[in-house]
């Protein structure tokens, strides 16, 4: 963890209870959660979680259901309090600010999105985008404008004056995110903002979360239950289960590297070929590998190329793969013997 996280929480823990103290103590000897439910009729919702996520990044937290993951980022602004732990938001210890800081701190620099679209259906779009707007006390002019801009930005421009009822369930979550951005905060936090809508729509919203997400740098904490959708969304991505952080990586370091067997059940059924990338497989390369290659005619790639750009390029030949760097060096070889077995995972 940095000084110049974005936000950084440091051994949280949430027991939900009569006696959330004797039951974190039982815990922190040795007790099982199982028997702390059973002995001190307590439940153990996060348990000992440390990470940071930096800014401008996106960290999605999976898990099943039960795991700990929507309580933990309820911590990040203090719609739950912890029983122990410390979260930072830009540096400062947010367990020491009053509930006056808090609101303000909401209010200009954490937006949410949740799974359930909350539109108030006495509101037209526009003004459910300026809701927050509204609660600062700018002005009504100020506040439309700048619903307008974000409405643009989740293409739905032509809607503002529609009621949500109006809305299909894509749209109305288009709105909810407007409605976050429209006063700029510094940080996301979207709690399975996709996981209620159809495929086809959930895949849409996806492509265009991923298009706001380069172009605006929000910091986000990204609450899924579905593997393919924190891969396809995260720069990295953290594992729950029972409560604790069982691994944070990468989405290659997830698929390539699980570290026991619940994370191994998780991408038993990911297809590779989106998820790792020639730096992930390629072999070390030297200058005489270079000259051969020219001589040959090596097909040739970058690092960051996924394996199903890498299977475009061996479909015709059994040549191996030449991965230049940046600066058009040598940087390694994938052989088409290694990229199957990728593929294969093994």
């Amino acid at each position: 963890m940095t000084g110049s996280a974005a936000i950084e929480c440091r051994n949280l823990y949430k027991i939900f209870g009569l006696r959330p103290e004797a039951a974190l103590a039982a815990l922190q000897q040795g007790l099982g959660k199982p028997e702390i439910k059973s002995k001190y009729d307590s439940v153990v919702g996060v348990h000992d979680v440390s990470f940071s996520v930096e800014p401008g990044e996106v960290f999605c937290i999976m898990g099943l259901s039960g795991s700990g993951k929507s309580t933990l980022v309820r911590h990040i602004n203090r719609l739950v309090e912890p029983t122990a732990g410390s979260i930072f938001i830009q540096g400062e210890d947010i367990g020491r600010k009053s509930h006056r800081a808090m609101r303000k701190l909401r209010a200009e620099k954490i937006g949410m999105v949740f799974q359930n679209f909350a539109l108030l259906p006495h509101l037209n779009v526009i003004d459910n985008v300026a809701l927050g707007l509204e609660l600062r006390k700018l002005p009504r002019d100020e506040r439309v404008a700048t619903a307008r801009r974000k409405l643009e930005l989740v293409q739905l421009s032509e809607w503002g004056e529609a009621w949500p009822e109006e809305l299909s369930g894509g749209m109305q979550q288009r709105v909810g995110l407007a409605r976050a951005l429209a006063s700029d905060p510094d940080i996301l936090l979207m709690d399975e903002p996709f996981s209620a809508l159809d495929p086809l729509i959930r895949r849409q919203l996806q492509d265009l979360f991923i298009d706001l997400s380069r172009q605006m740098r929000k910091t986000t904490v990204f609450i899924t239950h579905d593997l393919a959708e924190a891969i396809r969304i995260g720069h990295r991505i953290g594992i729950m289960r029972d409560g604790r952080m069982v691994q944070i990586g990468t989405p290659s370091d997830i698929v390539n590297r699980p570290r026991d067997d619940y994370v191994k059940a998780f991408v038993q059924g990911i297809s590779r070929l989106t998820v790792l990338s020639a730096a992930d497989i390629m072999e070390p390369a030297g200058n005489s590998d270079a000259a051969l290659a020219a001589e040959q005619h090596w097909p040739e790639s970058r690092p960051a190329a996924l394996l199903d750009e890498l299977i475009d390029l061996t479909a015709d030949s059994d040549l191996p793969i030449l991965i230049r760097d940046c600066r058009g060096a040598p940087a390694g070889i994938v052989r088409r013997r290694i990229l199957l077995r990728s593929i294969q995972g093994k």
